[in-house]
Parts: C-alpha cells; structure tokens; sequence
C-alpha cells in the first residue's frame, strides 16, 4: 500500500482484527498504513459513510483499487453482485428493515459497496444505517475470527445482510394473514385494506430485487479460484447461502399469495357489482310491465273498458299480476 496525502472527509470507521479480537480502533484514515504495517497478521475494517468522488479517489489510491469499482461504489442503484478485478473483489448488497405497522408496509434499503483485498475489507454506505449488527456479529466468535482473516469480515456481512432480508420476507409474509380474512370479505375489502394490500405487492417486488441475486452471489463467493473461503469457513458461507435461498423463496411465495389475493377481491368486487346491476335490471323489469301497461290504458285515446269501472278494475288488476307475478319470479332466480 502507498500512503496518499489526501484522504477521506466523510465520517469513517475503522477496526483492527488480530488472533480473533480488535487490537486497535477508531484511528484514522491516514494511519491506516501505519498500523497495518505494525499489525502484519492483522486485518481492517474500513467504513466510509456516503463518500463523494474525492473520498474514493483517496481510498482508491490506499488500496489499488480499479476505477471501474471505484464508479460502481461512487453512483448509487447497483444491482447486488460480486465482480472481480486485479489485486480485489468488489461486492455491492443490500441492508433491509421492512416496517409493516403503518397505513402501508415500508422497505428502508442501505446500498452497501464492498472491496475486498487480501487484508482489508472496505465497506462504503450510501446511507446512514446501524453497523452494530455488523461489529456484533464479527466480535461474537472470536475463534472462528482467529483464523477467518478478511473471509470471517466478508462470511460476517453477509450474514447480517441476508438475516435481514429472511426477516424482511417473513415479516411480510405475516402481514398478508392479518390482510387475508378482511381481503376475502364478501363485497370486497375496504379501501384502506386494499391499499395496504398494494403497498405490500410494492414492498414484496421491492424486496425481491435486493434479495433475488444473493444465492448466486454467495455461490460465487465459494467458487473463487484463488480460495477467498477456506474449509473452515465453508460451512458458514453455505448456511448464508441456505438462508439466502429460502429468502428467496419466502418472497416467491408470499408475491404469488398477494397477487392471488388481490385478485380475488377484485374477482369479489366484480361479483358485487354484477349482484347490483342484477338488481337494477330486474327492478327495472317489475317497473317496466306497470309503466307498459299504463302507458296503453292511460293515453288520451279509448280502450277496452273505457270510462267503465270494470275497465279500470280489469287495468288495475293486470297490473298487479303482472307485476307480482314478476317479482315472485326474479326472486325466486335470485336476483332480488
């Protein structure tokens, strides 16, 4: 590593692993060669919160990294994935927090970039976000870190990451049973109830695009040539991959459960609708026979029993039999 006069403003944080637990942390970003060159079996954490072009240029100056990553990192949007490049990897994921309370369901993303060097992984977010998880997780197996190097950073990401994502999926999986009953009532579900339910068909589409490409990044993680995952550590990226995978398909499931109930409340909705004008078309029918039959008796011309009280009894009369007769029988088809 070459040291560079210029480095990063934005707010970083940095940790130093060594025999499985931190032997420095919180310097800064222009002491990094220094302490990696006194800690020669160690390796770093750096994180960069939503650094500008000029912070990257610094960082990549630090560790070699190519501008072609160094871009990907800079612009935000990028699909999660694991390319490689001379002397680094560079990997870019999702941190999800799905909140299902409110009016509708809400997914909060944090874009993570990632280069991966031999004794570094450097970690760029594009958004303010807790990283405790992170640290919690790394500093929660001090055995496995003592061997793990760079790989244990890597396995401990991803691990926090797609635990996330599990729990995003699952978490809206479970809202759809507390939608389902009220969805399927007859008439159809109340507006509020239907837009939740739109908001939860966005939320599953939204998810799914940060959690769809991660079993294939994991697998492609384990397929390194140059061995980034020793057998030790094996084992756990398989798990991730496992978790990653069921994510997946939890969210598969739960798109096709609400489009399915979406479509039947509108399948309901078109029900009701075609019970209404059902109505209104055999209620125009009962009403159409009196007004036919009137219209004839009643005009200004003579008919059958005209100026006669038999002739207005006999009107009358077939008048309600007609119309009675009507009503007994679209009430008896059911459509009254």
């Amino acid at each position: 590593m070459t040291q560079t006069p210029a480095m990063p403003t934005c707010p970083v944080m940095t940790r130093l692993y060594e025999g499985g637990g931190v032997v420095a942390e919180g310097f800064g970003a222009a002491e990094i060669s220094r302490v990696l060159g006194e800690h020669p079996d160690a390796v770093l954490w750096f994180d960069l919160l939503d650094p500008d072009e000029e912070d990257l240029r610094a960082v990549a100056a630090e560790f070699r990294l190519h501008p072609l990553a160094v871009e990907d990192a800079v612009h935000d949007h990028q699909r999660p994935k694991l390319d490689r490049y001379p002397g680094h990897l560079f990997m870019n994921v999702y941190d999800v927090h799905v909140t299902t309370g409110g009016p509708v369901p809400e997914l909060d993303k944090t874009e993570i970039s990632a280069f991966i060097t031999d004794r570094a992984l450097v970690t760029v977010r594009k958004s303010a976000s807790d990283v405790s998880r992170f640290v919690e997780r790394w500093d929660a197996d001090a055995e496995l870190a003592k061997h793990g190097g760079v790989a244990f950073l890597v396995y401990g990401l991803l691990d926090v990451v797609v635990d996330g994502q599990l729990a995003a999926a699952r978490a809206l999986d479970e809202a759809m049973d507390k939608t389902e009953d009220s969805m399927l009532e007859e008439g159809g579900a109340p507006r509020s109830v239907r837009m939740y339910g739109f908001g939860l068909r966005k939320a599953v589409a939204a998810l799914r695009r940060a959690v769809a490409p991660m079993a294939d990044l994991v697998a492609d993680v384990l397929r390194l040539e140059d061995a980034l995952v020793d057998a030790r550590l094996a084992p756990y990226y398989h798990d991730v991959d496992d978790h990653a995978r069921r994510a997946t398909e939890t969210i598969d499931g739960a798109r096709d459960r609400i489009n399915g109930l979406l479509e039947a409340d509108l399948n309901e909705q078109s029900n009701a609708l075609n019970d209404v004008t059902r109505k209104l078309a055999a209620w125009a029918a009962v009403i159409a026979v009196p007004t036919a039959l009137t219209g004839f008796f009643g005009q200004n011309v003579p008919y059958w029993g005209y100026e006669h009280f038999s002739g207005f009894l006999a009107s009358t009369l077939l008048i309600v039999v007609s119309a009675g007769g009507l009503y007994v029988y679209l009430k008896r088809r059911g459509w009254l």
